[in-house]
Formats: structure tokens, sequence, C-alpha cells
């Protein structure tokens, strides 16, 4: 299994940047460049990534207390997939701390520079 761990400085207080995040229907804007469109349905959001690739999430849980949102990639592609991103005060701003373990390994190749790219975004426009 693949486990992807990546944790970025935002220049934002945590409850700005949680009150964005939690919500799905941001984060075409928290993640553009790299998304383009979102649509959310009751628990599960439809994501269109830059590239064309769509892919169904199932939010799992919104933790407001801790500030963090775990979802699942529903469908083909994946034997398992579990992720959360975690907004964590410290100092005068914030981090987003953005887990992802999945199955088979052989998707790291398509995940990882998804993700690298997806960080590169929220640190330019999560605190906007």
């Amino acid at each position: 299994m693949v486990s992807l761990y990546r944790e970025i400085p935002l220049e934002t207080d945590a409850a700005r940047a949680w009150e964005t995040l939690r919500d799905s229907r941001n984060l075409a804007r928290v993640f553009a460049g790299v998304l383009t469109d979102v649509r959310v349905e009751g628990d599960l959001r439809t994501v269109t990534f830059a590239n064309g690739h769509v892919v169904q999430e199932r939010i799992v849980a919104v933790d407001d207390t801790h500030r963090r949102v775990a979802y699942t990639v529903c469908g083909p592609g994946f034997e398992q997939h579990a992720a959360s991103m975690q907004i964590v005060a410290s100092g005068e701003g914030c981090r987003l701390v953005w887990i992802s373990d999945f199955l088979p390994d052989e998707r790291r190749a398509m995940v990882e520079p998804l993700m690298d790219a997806g960080c590169a975004a929220a640190a330019r426009n999560l605190g906007r």
C-alpha cells in the first residue's frame, strides 16, 4: 500500500482556511490549475482535473473539531483508497496536512504528481 504524506504551510489563519476547505464546493478554487470543476450531491463529489480526468469521491467525515475532511475515491482504478486533509494551527498561520493511502501501488505514478500540484495550488489559493 502506498502512503503519501504532505504538509505545507499556509499564509492564513486556521479558521479561515478551514471554512474554505470544509466546503467541497470551494475545491475548484482552492485547487485551481489542478481541478477545473467540482459537483457535489450529498456526500458524493465529482471532481474534474485539468487533464480531463473525472473522479467521484465520497466524503466520509467532516470533523469541525479537528478541522479534518476524510474522503475516498469511488469507482475503478483503486482497490482501496482513503485520504484526509486537515488544517492545523501553527503560530500566526496554519498548515495543510494531506494524507492519501491507496492500492494498487502502481497508481502512485498518477496520484503523487497530482497531490504535489494540489499542494502548490492550495498554498497559492487557500488564503484568498
